[in-house]
């Protein structure tokens, strides 16, 4: 019998490991290399998990990213083709397919305003 196999969309991740936070700032690297996306299908592509995604965007991704296709696409197995276990009543649920993934520490650091005392 085969395994049923997804796949999680990292694009984010890769992108916050690399100091990018906005989709905004994606877009232009992607003209760059011949992938002209509107700012909505470019936020779709970073927010969303594709399910047709063109090789030549892929290519263009992993070159402004300096990543491979691991990085980008991991698979996972699929929703419900798992044998589920009986846990102990109040044990903490673990999170699918290992650790946690989130951002963590790859947060932008928030912006300090600071006004002149000569200014009203």
């Amino acid at each position: 019998m085969t395994a049923k196999l997804d796949y999680r969309w990292r694009l984010r991740e890769v992108m916050a490991h690399r100091g990018m936070f906005s989709t905004t700032n994606l877009r232009p690297l992607l003209a760059e290399r011949g992938i002209d996306l509107s700012p909505s299908q470019t936020y779709r592509l970073v927010a969303e998990r594709p399910e047709r995604l063109s090789l030549k965007t892929l290519m263009a991704l992993l070159d402004v990213l300096g990543c491979a296709v691991e990085d980008l696409i991991e698979p996972v197995p699929a929703a419900g083709s798992l044998r589920r276990t009986k846990k102990a009543a109040g044990a903490p649920t673990p999170p699918a397919g290992g650790a946690p993934v989130g951002l963590g520490d790859f947060r932008p650091r928030r912006a300090r305003i600071v006004c002149d005392q000569d200014t009203p």
